[in-house]
């Protein structure tokens, strides 16, 4: 992974299922970080990297998101895009994606994006090398990513599914998996079914890419607050093993930790 030009505060994490040679575990902390994992089962125990932690302010809109989600028992996502309460709604591509793909870092093959929203990091993704699938589980989310993207020039290279990720079985397997506000938006409990199901969908050479946010000592949530030790948790059962951290710093400015 190439550093980016900027300092941010958001990391990038980045997983491999299969080992990757010559590259070594690295704690290299830096503000807040990526951390590049490789799907092979550990022989010994590795150490966690010590927790960066700052305070996240959230506009009043991500409150109100809160409250809908946690008290409707069901369609608590769908009821936010009905009333067009989507604060994580960036409304264009996530800045790293476009640079991961523009200098051809992405893995090529079948890539996914759960919990897709709009569909700008789908489509930004999306080639003739790479076709993109966009998983959500709002029914309008979908219709808003279709009516987005249907007449772009490389409509043909992505597809957007209403669909639960943790139920859904895909036809075929794929290379990429991208997670930016997906993992933070589940509850911390649902974490270990998130790990096994990226091992499920991923090829044994396959990648997991997700920004890590927000990196916080808030409580509650969503977003719920996250750390490299979070992710390492569930994903080291699952075979996979932190082999290199490194800086994203093309982070949203709002995204940033203050």
């Amino acid at each position: 992974m190439r550093l980016c030009s900027s300092f941010s505060w958001v990391p990038l994490l980045v997983a491999s299922s299969t080992p990757k040679a010559a590259a070594p575990y690295m704690q290299l902390w830096i503000g807040a970080t990526n951390l590049r994992m490789d799907k092979k089962r550990e022989e010994g125990k590795e150490p966690i990297a010590k927790e960066r932690e700052g305070s996240v302010k959230f506009k009043p809109e991500v409150h109100q998101m809160q409250k809908l989600v946690t008290t409707e028992t069901s369609g608590g996502w769908e009821n936010c895009w009905e009333q067009g309460l989507t604060p994580w709604d960036l409304g264009r591509p996530t800045p790293i994606i476009l640079h991961l793909h523009q200098t051809g870092a992405l893995p090529k093959g079948r890539a996914l994006v759960p919990g897709c929203g709009s569909g700008y990091d789908v489509v930004a993704m999306a080639c003739s090398e790479r076709y993109v699938v966009g998983l959500d589980v709002s029914h309008t989310a979908i219709e808003k990513a279709i009516e987005l993207s249907s007449s772009l020039p490389n409509s043909s290279y992505f597809t957007f599914l209403k669909a639960d990720f943790f139920t859904w079985h895909p036809p075929e397997l794929f290379d990429l998996i991208f997670d930016y506000t997906f993992f933070c938006a589940i509850e911390p409990g649902m974490r270990s079914r998130w790990a096994c199901k990226v091992q499920e969908m991923l090829k044994p050479d396959g990648e997991l890419i997700t920004l890590m946010y927000p990196i916080s000592d808030h409580v509650g949530g969503p977003p719920y607050k996250v750390s490299v030790s979070d992710y390492e948790e569930v994903l080291h059962p699952m075979g996979f093993k932190a082999v290199t951290i490194v800086d994203n710093e093309l982070a949203i400015e709002a995204r940033k930790v203050h």
